[in-house]
């Protein structure tokens, strides 16, 4: 089983699929690459059972046959070689991996290709095809605000609610949610389903934004096609909690300002805050808002004041800094409206102006307790 191909193509494939590689395993065959050779036509694999990437390359070859390479070692090799043709011979007899290039040659021992994990062959019921644009869009506005505590795994990942009339992504932790949603796209029926955050990641890595990517998907497992690349992946099971029950219904307390200067003074005043709660507490009052924070125990203290566009009572409340910094951050538009209804409650932060009316974007934050 020999074949020819560029170091740098080679390299390129095999680091757009090792983030699929399982980084804590007893199966040592995990490790590795599955070369699968068939003629001109090499298929590259990389999977930790949970999650299996597959790409495709031309390769100079009539050979065929599958290897498992160490993906480690190999990487490191390609990463260090100059683009030249490299010369791959592997000895079916022992799996010994001889590697030729302008001026040496390295060896290194793999494994028989048939102990690879063999992917399920699964059955899809639905299907849809999206942009790259819309699905990176989407990744990128909800994976901030998944959950980590894998006691409740369902909010460890991005829900995914499919329907004739839109599609909608949610993500939440219990403390922040974000609804990212769009119209100008639909499923032929209804369904959801919850896509784990390492996919998610993997997606967000390597989708370039032009490209249309086929998604079907079941009750259990989820593929994502696009460009030269397979995704395959196991949805988290579970229900979801009812997100819309926790979303006010009605926020009559309307805070209109620019973004940007939101966005820094918000870090600015952070700075300060106790390292626990990291809390900033806003006060609003007419086209006023003030920003505060302090640790007392470090008689640390910071204030700022800023003109805005208040429509509402008076009010005093309270956030967690950094989750409102990572929502300001993930918005794009020059302004932005905060909707509150009292200090209790769930703020909503939404586009004051949308460059897209087919994209709905709303993140909600709890508050938290003022301390004095």
């Amino acid at each position: 089983m020999n074949f020819v191909t560029s170091s740098n193509n080679l390299l390129h494939h095999l680091q757009s699929i090792s983030g699929a590689l399982s980084t804590n395993t007893k199966l040592p065959i995990l490790d590795n690459f599955l070369f699968t050779l068939e003629g001109n036509s090499l298929t590259l694999c990389a999977t930790d059972l949970e999650t299996t990437m597959i790409t495709r390359m031309e390769v100079q070859s009539e050979d065929q046959g599958k290897i498992a390479v160490p993906a480690k070692v190999l990487l490191e090799v390609l990463k260090n070689l100059p683009d030249q043709p490299c010369t791959f011979r592997i000895n079916p007899s022992n799996f010994s991996v001889e590697i030729t290039y302008d001026n040496g040659k390295s060896k290194m021992v793999g494994f028989n290709g048939d102990e690879f994990p063999k992917l399920p062959i699964t059955e899809y019921k639905s299907s849809i095809e999206v942009t790259g644009e819309l699905l990176s869009n989407a990744i990128n506005k909800t994976l901030f605000a998944i959950g980590t505590d894998e006691m409740r795994p369902i909010m460890t990942g991005v829900y995914c609610q499919f329907s004739p009339e839109d599609i909608v992504f949610v993500a939440t932790d219990a403390h922040k949610l974000v609804r990212y949603r769009r119209t100008d796209i639909a499923a032929a029926s209804s369904s959801a389903f919850i896509l784990p955050k390492k996919p998610l990641n993997l997606l967000k890595s390597n989708l370039r934004g032009d490209e249309i990517v086929t998604l079907e998907y079941n009750e259990s497992n989820a593929t994502f096609k696009f460009n030269d690349l397979t995704l395959v992946c196991r949805l988290i099971e579970g229900k979801y909690p009812n997100y819309e029950a926790v979303i006010p219904k009605e926020s009559p307390n309307v805070l209109t300002i620019e973004r940007s200067q939101l966005l820094h003074s918000f870090k600015r005043v952070a700075i300060f805050s106790n390292k626990t709660t990291h809390q900033v507490q806003l006060k609003l009052a007419g086209s006023e808002l003030r920003l505060s924070a302090e640790d007392l125990d470090f008689s640390n203290e910071a204030n700022e004041r800023l003109t805005c566009n208040y429509d509402g009572a008076d009010m005093e409340i309270a956030f967690n800094s950094k989750a409102l910094v990572e929502m300001l951050s993930i918005l794009e538009t020059e302004s932005i409206q905060l909707s509150l209804s009292e200090p209790s409650r769930a703020g909503i932060l939404t586009p004051f102006e949308s460059k897209n009316p087919q994209e709905e974007i709303l993140m909600l934050v709890m508050p938290v307790m003022i301390t004095r």
